[in-house]
């Protein structure tokens, strides 16, 4: 009976677009949570790219940064002109559109999307730096947007090649579905990765989707995240105090404050 009775529910939720999914223990998630409650550095914030969508915090810890990468191209390009003012070399890699938003010398681009695979559309994050940059071993920054793949990404991404990138700036998607067990399993499994040799230090929610609330965890849906090489900082403290001064929301209509989850209280 049991299990009719489980059909017919699954069957149900089939004619909406949905399935039945185990829930993640809040224990495992409150713990992932702490683990990227972000750090202040000795260096301060700086804004990178307009107010608005397309512009991001980053550590002022950008000597001897040659290069940028930035999968995932969008109507505008202010950030990747800011590295390029900063005397980068930007790279820059997408199959939905045909060019960057803006022409720029210090500009470089694929047509392809960056995934964990390789094929006619896609190519892998390792296989682009090998074949932008062959045999050189300098100081990368990474700004990555790129729908919900970012997961795969890491998990296929050599971890020699992820302590490169001294700066990683993530627009991370999905994040309501950490919820969803077999979703936190992949999540997690990525960010356990990248805390290996980098640690959160900013987070601003994209106001684009509202957070969705379980018990005292409110998790925005996107959110970008600023990670700092480790070796840069000493963790001396958590941020306490957010939005940052120089956060800007995504779009227009009400903003959203990080969630006090999402950070150390006092």
């Amino acid at each position: 009976m049991k299990d009719l009775i489980k059909d017919g529910i699954i069957a149900s939720l089939g004619t909406v677009n949905r399935y039945p999914a185990l829930l993640t223990d809040q224990q495992d998630l409150t713990a992932l949570l702490r683990q990227l409650h972000p750090w202040n550095t000795e260096q301060p914030l700086i804004r990178f790219g307009p107010q608005g969508d397309g512009g991001y915090l980053i550590p002022d810890d950008l000597d001897e940064i040659q290069t940028c990468f930035s999968p995932g191209v969008s109507s505008m390009s202010g950030f990747e002109k800011a590295c390029a003012q900063q005397g980068m070399q930007v790279f820059m890699a997408d199959k939905s559109v045909d060019q960057p938003a803006e022409d720029d010398e210090s500009f470089h681009f694929i047509k392809k999307f960056i995934g964990a695979t390789s094929n006619e559309d896609f190519m892998t994050l390792s296989e682009w730096v090998d074949a932008s940059i062959p045999d050189d071993h300098s100081e990368l920054m990474l700004q990555m947007d790129i729908e919900g793949c970012e997961y795969e990404v890491f998990l296929s991404t050599p971890t020699c090649l992820i302590k490169r990138f001294r700066i990683m700036v993530v627009e991370l998607h999905l994040l309501d579905q950490l919820w969803n067990q077999a979703f936190f399993q992949l999540a997690n499994a990525a960010f356990q990765k990248l805390l290996q040799t980098h640690s959160c230090i900013h987070i601003h929610p994209n106001n684009r989707l509202r957070p969705v609330k379980k018990s005292e965890l409110v998790i925005p849906p996107v959110m970008e995240f600023t990670f700092l090489r480790n070796d840069r900082f000493f963790k001396n403290e958590h941020r306490r105090t957010f939005p940052h001064p120089l956060d800007s929301d995504n779009m227009p209509g009400p903003g959203i404050t990080l969630p006090a989850c999402w950070f150390r209280n006092p």
